[in-house]
């Protein structure tokens, strides 16, 4: 009787741990993803890819909307067909949804001439322009660039990863 209760404890405690110990992983590797599509689109606005039938020259980027309510989270890899710097609609390449409760949180930029971060932004735009590597990130079309951004994502058990992308047109996730 008491090896079986010891044996119970155990194993509820190893369940548990290994529950958190999974979405954390899941978390990480969306982040990952995340990060790998931005870089997607880096290389596509870099190199020469065919956008819709013989356009070739499209700049290539990602649109990001933080999570409202029950709603899935969605982002964009679009080509820029207007040439605006900004997602129009319409011009999308790929969207990826994030499941299982995983969302975008919190979208934080910082201002390039004051050094000032601001969050919670409705969205954010990063592009990438021929030959250039770096990213034109702005909030919305006409506004000033951006030279940072985080992307805040949260597990449904409320862990936290963040992708990094610098105007310079560095990834990174933390």
């Amino acid at each position: 009787m008491v090896v079986s209760a010891i044996f119970m404890v155990l194993s509820s405690v190893v369940l548990s741990a290994n529950t958190r110990f999974g979405n954390r992983v899941i978390l990480q590797n969306l982040a990952h993803e995340m990060a790998l599509t931005v870089r997607e689109a880096q290389v596509y606005g870099i190199a020469v890819r065919r956008f819709a039938g013989s356009n070739f020259d499209v700049g290539y980027g990602m649109y990001f909307v933080p999570s409202s309510g029950e709603t899935q989270t969605v982002y964009q890899l679009f080509g820029d067909v207007v040439a605006n710097g900004v997602y129009d609609g319409g011009e999308t390449v790929r969207t990826i949804t994030l499941a299982g409760g995983y969302r975008i949180v919190d979208i934080c930029a910082r201002n390039a001439s004051s050094s000032i971060e601001t969050c919670g932004l409705p969205g954010i735009h990063i592009m990438f322009y021929r030959p250039e590597p770096d990213a034109l990130i702005r909030r919305a079309a006409g506004i000033p660039t951006d030279d940072r951004v985080r992307i805040v994502l949260e597990s449904p058990r409320g862990a936290r990863a963040e992708v990094h992308v610098e105007a310079s047109g560095q990834i990174a996730v933390q």
